[in-house]
């Protein structure tokens, strides 16, 4: 469904990413973990065609630029970015009406519900604190039922109930066959939860390795087997305080 193939990217004469290649299936929840500068957001970032990069990204069947691919796949940045004088549930009708998707009124009152936005559904977004942002554009992400989702530290900031409600979620998306990639440095947040795990270091995809190739390994034994880099244990709980 989601198909990465010899993906590069330079910033100046900085090769971010090497040459990656990787695919996550229909039903299949892969992590993206890496340590810092690794090109993780890098990657993510060119997968959503926000970045200009060499190579080929496929959603489905189409190229990841064209109308349909976008309309297959929804992107929860690591960073937020509210419009200051929309109120929370047009943030999400605005979202709606971009992907050429009905309001559902009904579905809207059930994602705030769930999300403990509802009483706060009128709230302009210039007023919302960072998990409170955090929380729309989870929303914004699931209103259009997209069929690939795309979350790049979707649990930093978020409250343990909104974190339990995400899980919750990324296992509804598996369920029901979508394709679902999560960059995150809070491995021990997605150990319950993925299929595929896809590590990279310096740029490139040093390991790629299923559940069932990892065994009983857990996901923070596996990296640190892989990249042999002990000392990144100190970059795995600061992520508030470093970006790609």
């Amino acid at each position: 469904m989601l198909n990465v193939r010899n993906l590069s990217k330079f910033y100046r004469d900085v090769k971010a990413v090497d040459h990656i290649n990787f695919f996550v299936n229909k039903g299949e929840v892969a992590v993206l973990v890496g340590p810092n500068g690794a090109g993780k957001s890098t990657t993510i970032q060119s997968i959503m065609g926000i970045l200009r990069f060499d190579g080929d990204v496929t959603i489905g069947e189409y190229d990841n630029k064209t109308f349909e691919a976008k309309r297959m796949i929804s992107y929860v940045p690591e960073i937020p970015s509210m419009f200051p004088l929309l109120t929370v549930r047009e943030h999400i009708e605005y979202i709606a009406r971009a992907y050429r998707t009905p309001i559902d009124n009904n579905k809207i009152d059930q994602l705030l519900k769930r999300f403990d936005l509802y009483d706060k559904q009128d709230k302009l977004g210039d007023a919302l604190s960072k998990g409170m942002m955090q929380k729309v554009s989870i929303c914004c992400a699931l209103i259009v039922d997209p069929q690939v989702l795309v979350l790049d530290e979707p649990m930093v900031g978020l409250d343990p109930k909104a974190i339990k409600e995400l899980k919750m979620v990324i296992k509804e998306c598996r369920a029901e066959g979508k394709t679902v990639l999560v960059s995150t440095h809070m491995m021990e947040m997605v150990d319950e939860l993925w299929d595929r795990v896809i590590l990279m270091k310096l740029g490139k995809v040093v390991a790629d390795i299923t559940r069932e190739e990892a065994g009983e390994s857990e996901l923070e034994d596996l990296f640190f087997e892989i990249t042999g880099d002990k000392d990144a244990s100190i970059d795995l709980h600061e992520v508030g305080d470093t970006h790609e």
